[in-house]
């Protein structure tokens, strides 16, 4: 008798600046998952996946072909192509943090341009040409936008008037000498799914999990453990300044007067937060990372 073939779902994920953080995340979520060397081909411990990289900025047009099931692209991008493709979750990461990144106007530090109307007549350079023409339909203003193949940043005050370009920090335009009009708009990367593929029981539920498991690392990346001791007379004022996702977990030590205590916070709250609890009585404090939080 012949054995059924194994069901496999295929994905595509952002090869370049997004590249290494998006191989963090799914270690976060839990994969085994690496580049194969010189190749565009993924090696991912899940048999039932089946992934491979291309640049971000053509995932969007692949997924909405079906020639892969899901990928990971931003919303940008999804813009940028006008791809109809199914959003089925944010994830709120960049390459250097957890952010969105801006898409912005930019010109040269001594330009006369201080809105994008002053833009009418003149050039603008962009890789995201549709996006632009967009932005400039709604503000009124009539402008010659051509794509730029790269280096997009030193062709303003050079080549053209002004540039869209995407930033995430903004210290690639300084550098270059450039000053932010206007932010055209903010972008995360999407989990998108092809439409077929969402109208497939099998597929659907597949991705759905893998959305789980990504966005419950996102949530992780942001979250820390802690867990103390706790006399009983101190608790109470104690747990008046503790914040919790629920409540604090509070169980009994062996010592009847004495209690431990454990709750979930948010990474930038411990810092100040430690010092607080240990002058209100808390003893024995231990902070812990977490790989995944799942609400």
């Amino acid at each position: 008798m012949k054995s059924l073939k194994q069901q496999k779902l295929k994905l595509v994920l952002p090869k370049g600046s997004l590249q290494e953080a998006t191989f963090v995340l799914f270690r976060h979520a839990g994969f085994e998952i690496s580049a194969i060397s010189r190749s565009y081909f993924i090696s991912i411990d899940d048999p039932e996946i089946e992934a491979v990289m291309l640049r971000a900025q053509e995932i969007p047009r692949y997924v909405e072909m079906g020639a892969f099931d899901v990928g990971i692209s931003g919303k940008d991008w999804i813009m940028e192509n006008g791809a109809s493709v199914v959003e089925v979750c944010e994830l709120i990461y960049a390459k250097q943090g957890l952010r969105p990144v801006k898409i912005v106007l930019a010109v040269p530090e001594d330009s006369p341009v201080k809105s994008v109307r002053d833009l009418s007549g003149k050039r603008i350079a962009t890789e995201l040409v549709h996006v632009t023409r967009n932005y400039l339909r709604k503000h009124g203003v009539k402008a010659e936008v051509e794509f730029s193949y790269g280096a997009t940043e030193i062709k303003a005050g050079q080549l053209v008037d002004a540039i869209v370009e995407i930033t995430e920090t903004g210290s690639t335009l300084f550098s270059h000498h450039l000053r932010i009009v206007d932010v055209v708009m903010e972008s995360t990367p999407r989990l998108i799914a092809n439409h077929k593929a969402w109208q497939t029981k099998w597929k659907k539920e597949k991705i759905e999990n893998l959305a789980l498991l990504l966005e419950g690392a996102l949530v992780g990346e942001r979250k820390v453990g802690l867990k103390m001791n706790v006399e009983k007379r101190n608790l109470e004022r104690l747990l008046k300044v503790l914040p919790a996702m629920k409540k604090p977990t509070v169980s009994q030590l062996t010592d009847p007067d004495w209690c431990a205590l454990e709750t979930i916070v948010d990474r930038n709250q411990a810092k100040s937060l430690i010092p607080q609890l240990k002058k209100l009585g808390a003893q024995g404090i231990v902070e812990y990372p977490l790989h995944k939080v799942i609400y």
